[in-house]
């Protein structure tokens, strides 16, 4: 599946709810999301407008690596 271009920080860390992942902290421009669902895991994700693809393609194979999902699955939840 194809990442999407135009997603921004904060629809990324809402879609990122459906893993369990809830903003902690923010300094910034950047913000903190921690979940514990398969083990305490910490992510930190640019409010910004939009997070540019590789920055994106990080967040979500992190993410993906941590829940035992492929790439695909990750980008099909956070749409």
């Amino acid at each position: 599946m194809k990442l999407p271009r135009d997603m921004t920080g904060v629809q990324l860390s809402k879609g990122l709810a459906h893993f369990g992942y809830a903003v902690t902290r923010q300094a910034g421009s950047h913000m903190r999301l921690t979940t514990q669902q398969r083990g305490e895991h910490h992510i930190t994700i640019p409010a910004h407008k939009p997070v540019r693809v590789g920055t994106l393609n990080a967040i979500i194979t992190d993410v993906a690596d941590h829940m035992g999902i492929s790439k695909d699955d990750v980008i099909s939840a956070i749409l």
